[in-house]
């Protein structure tokens, strides 16, 4: 039996400038940092252990809060200490959550990271209640009212793929971070959201496995932009004829960068609903994600819009 969480007190914030709904996964990261991370089949000792709130949806919404927009998350958890500690930090961030069903049939999702010493990562996710994340009517009407859609891959195609069609039928921007990688449907590409690839994410995507190539193919068969993600080194803006590369900001200090796309993405999703051309939200998007990998775990760094205007000079 599924329930909604409660109505957050502090979801309409004062000056918050456009309304970003975010779809995705909800989960509890269980991080082990490393002096190396092992090989196939290695165990190593001496890791620090530490527990921290993720997901990439429940990420980005953080991410599009703290950089001004007005969140509401649609998404699941179990009826556990571990769900209501992710239903309970997303509410004190002010994100409206309540679109969050509580199931009593799935777990709150787990994420299982280890981090080696230049902040890179290998990451298990077992999905628990994410993996049953479905819409009703109320949802569909809620992302017809919102400026962006917001989702991703850590939850079923169905529900990400119906959410992409309630934006469309409402006139809505919405962005599909495709992440983890998977083959994108034709209807979703006729459906037209801003992508937000990786290179790998890209190549697997479309089945080609040159970046250039896979790229182009994929140009031609979608009819939105396509932003591909290149860590440090920036994004890479596809849109038609049209291609662009907007160069990374250097990272004041690189500790973990989980996380680090998921601050892209929700700060490119509050950028645009509150009205800024797409050059201008990458521009601010690379500029938060230099600065959230200067922190342990996916949020801890994630920048605040004052942190994020200062490094652009605004």
């Amino acid at each position: 039996m599924a329930a909604l969480a409660g109505p957050c007190s502090r979801c309409i914030l004062p000056g918050v400038n456009g309304h970003v709904i975010v779809i995705g996964s909800i989960n509890v990261d269980l991080v082990v940092a490393a002096d190396r991370l092992p090989r196939p089949g290695e165990t190593i000792l001496g890791g620090r252990f530490a527990v921290h709130d993720g997901g990439k949806g429940a990420n980005q919404a953080v991410a599009a809060v703290r950089a001004g927009a007005r969140v509401t998350m649609i998404g699941a958890v179990g009826t556990d200490a571990h769900g209501e500690r992710s239903i309970a930090v997303l509410e004190a961030e002010g994100i409206d959550v309540s679109r969050v069903r509580r199931l009593d049939s799935e777990p709150t999702g787990v994420a299982i990271i280890a981090v080696g010493p230049r902040g890179e990562n290998q990451i298990v996710v077992a999905p628990g209640a994410n993996g049953a994340v479905e819409l009703d009517d109320a949802d569909r009407a809620a992302i017809a009212g919102a400026d962006v859609l917001l989702t991703n891959h850590e939850i079923p195609a169905s529900a990400s793929l119906e959410a992409l069609r309630a934006a469309k039928a409402g006139g809505v921007t919405s962005i599909l971070n495709p992440a983890p990688a998977r083959a994108l449907s034709a209807e979703v590409l006729t459906l037209g959201p801003i992508l937000t690839p990786n290179e790998h994410e890209l190549i697997v995507a479309i089945g080609n496995d040159e970046t250039g190539a896979a790229l182009d193919e994929l140009v031609a068969r979608h009819r939105g932009p396509i932003v591909v993600t290149q860590g440090p080194a920036g994004a890479l803006l596809a849109d038609g004829d049209r291609r662009e590369r907007f160069e990374g900001r250097p990272a004041p200090q690189v500790v973990d960068t989980t996380g680090a796309g998921d601050t892209f993405c929700g700060v490119l999703a509050a950028w645009t609903a509150e009205g800024r051309t797409l050059d201008e939200a990458i521009v601010a998007a690379n500029a938060a994600a230099s600065l959230s990998v200067a922190g342990a775990g996916a949020r801890d760094a994630m920048p605040r819009r004052e942190a994020i205007e200062e490094l652009l000079g605004l």
